[in-house]
């Protein structure tokens, strides 16, 4: 199983930092739309090492398809050929209040601006003349000299996160890859992600094999006690910060743990951050991320998606990981310890 691993910290550090992940084994590098552009630092990457890079994601609903397409098309030259462009909605809350534009219907956008991302991409390659007429969006006009032309490595992938069934089948119907949202559950992969994926498929007259599957995982990995207490502590507080979000209550629902979410909002509204963590108890812990030794972690994640994917996207969230539990767990991973 290839490995992706976010790729954080200051941009002045972007490139050592990129260096040292793939030293470490990571085949792919990802960014998130966090406290730092999500682009930049994969253009800093690109020079810096030879790797598989992806946004993880860029939320889209704020910005043009056709400033989405011109930021892939320059990664995807400058990685030669490497770069996947990963989209998402956000939230509305965050849409509305911290990006200033509107929402409306995101599963109905999202399969819109992929689909005129992807017409973009065709126009650039000459497959078409730009002629993309959609509810949300329209794109008819191309003059030659704002067009870059084909792209010597081709098109980038576009890929589209998905949580509930309506973005699932979004992303099944248009989309080259769907990222499984790292706040999961094997039982909702199976039980509410897959059969969506298969209803998308089916919607588009597409096969399995249009679509490829990228999970994401929560890690907290350490060896010795005080390691695995920090790796808990941080595992903790981001899946108490998604538990709170509405969006994902879905997961919890389907694991039985449905209450959990209105009380850790109200706890969230309430600034009181710190007490949401003690809500996350060991066996959610176990559901929603993986934790243990890079052993353990990595039989985990092999026993959850070995079956449905051949690469996987790491977290190591809000705790100091050891680079060397990242190269052990990258190592077994790669060696499909099951």
């Amino acid at each position: 199983m290839k490995v992706d691993v976010q790729l954080d910290g200051a941009l002045p550090e972007t490139a050592s930092r990129a260096r040292e992940l793939v030293e470490l084994g990571a085949e792919g590098l990802f960014t998130f739309e966090g406290p730092h552009d999500v682009f930049l630092p994969l253009a800093l990457a690109a020079e810096a090492v030879r790797a598989d890079l992806m946004t993880n994601i860029a939320v889209a609903l704020p910005r043009s398809p056709l400033h989405l397409a011109h930021m892939a098309y320059d990664l995807q030259t400058l990685s030669h050929g490497r770069f996947r462009l990963g989209l998402g909605s956000q939230v509305r809350a965050h849409i509305e209040k911290r990006y200033g534009t509107p929402w409306s219907e995101p599963a109905a956008r999202m399969r819109e601006i992929v689909s005129a991302v992807k017409a973009i991409f065709a126009a650039w390659e000459g497959h078409a003349p730009l002629g993309f007429r959609g509810r949300f969006t329209t794109h008819t006009l191309m003059p030659p000299m704002f067009d870059p032309g084909p792209n010597p490595y081709g098109p980038p992938q576009v890929c589209l996160g998905a949580l509930g069934p309506r973005m699932t089948r979004a992303a099944a119907e248009v989309a080259d890859g769907l990222l499984l949202m790292p706040f999961n559950s094997a039982r909702h992969v199976r039980e509410r992600t897959l059969p969506a994926v298969t209803e998308g498929l089916e919607r588009a007259g597409r096969t399995p094999a249009d679509l490829r599957l990228y999970p994401q995982v929560i890690v907290g990995v350490g060896r010795t006690e005080a390691e695995l207490a920090a790796a808990a502590t941080g595992v903790r507080s981001l899946l108490a910060f998604y538990a709170s979000t509405p969006a994902y209550r879905p997961v919890l629902e389907v694991e039985g743990w449905s209450d959990l979410q209105p009380r850790l909002r109200e706890l969230s509204l309430r600034g009181e951050y710190a007490a949401m963590t003690d809500h996350i108890d060991d066996t959610m812990l176990a559901t929603l991320a993986v934790h243990g030794t890079p052993e353990q972690c990595a039989a985990a994640i092999l026993d959850r998606f070995g079956d449905l994917a051949d690469r996987i996207c790491c977290y190591f969230p809000g705790y100091p990981v050891a680079n060397q539990h990242v190269a052990e767990l990258i190592s077994l991973l790669k060696a499909d310890v099951r």
